[in-house]
């Protein structure tokens, strides 16, 4: 996002033992596997990175979710602030902390928070280096979006994939278990993580991706979100184009 969240109540070691209620999931669960996945095994090194890179605009249009394809448990990260620069918008990325990864491939979203001088109504060109390369283009929202900060978000990457940002604990994001259709929306439903997951206790930016592959069509502009101790009042606008 273009502000940074504070760290909310970190108590004693900043560890404590949450129950299904605090919204954690497991170790890997940042990148969700709404339509099923194929058995992984660890591996020492990450598969190639591919060049497909996709993009979803976020919390009102002040920061994207970048999806890019590799291992679910190699998440790669945006540390560096990104630049804009005659309308393109130029992301590094860095490989996620350790060298074990699952030999899986599946898309996963990195939050990349926006500079300035980024209008999210207009078209947006976008250069990915480092972990993973590749180019994109975000088509701009037909007009500015609102957004309240620490509300759960959802956004467009493109027909069959919505990237969700919700807030919790950083090291236990959300793993979406099932993706329905209801009515005019999407239902989508979180698992319940284990009575026994170790999760810090800090409010950070949460982000996972939704597969609704013949769910719903065009008309549809909305998720509703459910368990895994996601809050949300009332259906999610999903704002982008599908």
């Amino acid at each position: 996002m273009s502000r940074r969240l504070s760290l909310l109540g970190l108590f004693g070691a900043g560890l404590i033992v949450v129950g299904a209620a605090t919204g954690c999931a497991t170790g890997a669960a940042s990148v969700p596997s709404s339509s099923g996945s194929s058995t992984s095994t660890p591996d020492a090194t990450a598969p190639a990175e591919s060049s497909e890179i996709g993009a979803a605009w976020l919390n009102g249009g002040r920061s994207l979710a970048l999806v890019t394809w590799g291992s679910s448990s190699c998440v790669p990260r945006s540390t560096e602030a990104p630049t804009i620069a005659d309308g393109v918008l130029t992301v590094s990325l860095t490989e996620s902390d350790g060298t074990a990864c699952t030999r899986d491939m599946v898309p996963r979203p990195t939050l990349v928070s926006l500079p300035g001088g980024v209008d999210p109504t207009k078209d947006l060109e976008i250069a990915v280096s480092g972990a993973a390369t590749g180019e994109t283009t975000l088509a701009g929202l037909a007009a500015p979006v609102q957004a309240e900060d620490f509300t759960p978000n959802a956004g467009w990457v493109d027909d069959s994939l919505v990237a969700i940002m919700t807030y919790g604990s950083s090291s236990c994001p959300p793993s979406v278990e099932t993706v329905t259709a209801q009515g005019d929306a999407i239902a989508v439903g979180f698992a319940t993580p284990p009575a026994d997951l170790v999760c810090t206790l800090d409010i950070a930016p949460q982000l996972s991706l939704a597969d609704v592959t013949g769910i719903g069509g065009p008309e549809t502009s909305s998720l509703v979100l459910s368990g895994g101790g996601v809050t949300a009042e009332g259906p999610v606008p999903i704002i982008g184009k599908r």
